[in-house]
């Protein structure tokens, strides 16, 4: 198979990809990231080390949003993630950008932050994170209103980005219940096939989440 995607399913990143990958129910292969071999080819195929990383025959594609932009090129599918008209294109990619910088971003230094041993925590880290989260739910419930999906009712590169990020910051930071328009999204989201989909197959992984995954979702 020429599609293999280096990931795991608990990763936010990795289900960002999987989204893309089942919405156009895409031939690939899941190279599982579980031992140190997984983690040695991983290192080979991107130094840095940060997944997920896709090889497409001898090309090798890193970073979540460009993994998708590549796909969207060399194996595209009924559902267009990137639309044709450049002005869409571009607010698509702007909300991507806000929910891997300002809803991933924080809800990661927060997880992080958990995985911390007690001399290493950082209160003042985690309350700027949840302080940006609280903003950018704010903008988020009036950007969103009137829309089905991120930009309007195409499901696009920016809904793939939304489904983790939000669902991941509600278990750190819950969306206060006066961001309704927010809360219905994720709602949504949840209920969309390819991220229901990403959702089950990450579910035995949730003992893992190091802040503790809430009873729910």
């Amino acid at each position: 198979m020429s599609l293999v995607l280096h990931a795991h399913p608990f990763s936010s990143y990795c289900q960002k990809v999987l989204i893309a990958l089942y919405e156009n129910d895409t031939p690939f292969k899941l190279q599982m990231l579980a031992d140190a071999d997984s983690f040695a080819e991983l290192a080979r195929l991107w130094p840095l080390r940060l997944m997920p990383v896709l090889t497409d025959g001898e090309e090798v594609v890193r970073e979540a949003s460009i993994i998708i932009e590549h796909l969207m090129l060399s194996n595209p599918g009924p559902v267009r993630l990137i639309p044709q008209d450049p002005g869409a294109a571009l607010q698509v990619r702007f909300l991507d950008r806000v929910f891997d910088n300002y809803v991933m971003g924080p809800m990661q230094r927060i997880v992080g932050d958990a995985l911390s041993g007690a001399g290493e925590r950082d209160p003042k880290g985690v309350a700027d994170a949840k302080a940006r989260l609280d903003q950018t739910y704010e903008w988020l419930e009036g950007e969103l209103k009137e829309r089905t999906w991120a930009v309007g009712e195409a499901f696009t590169l920016a809904d793939c980005a939304a489904a983790p990020s939000l669902f991941y910051a509600d278990w750190v930071h819950p969306i206060a219940e006066k961001f309704g328009t927010v809360r219905a999204y994720r709602a949504r989201l949840l209920k969309r096939p390819s991220f229901a989909r990403a959702v089950e197959e990450a579910r035995p992984y949730r003992s893992f989440f190091p802040p503790g995954a809430p009873d729910r979702d």
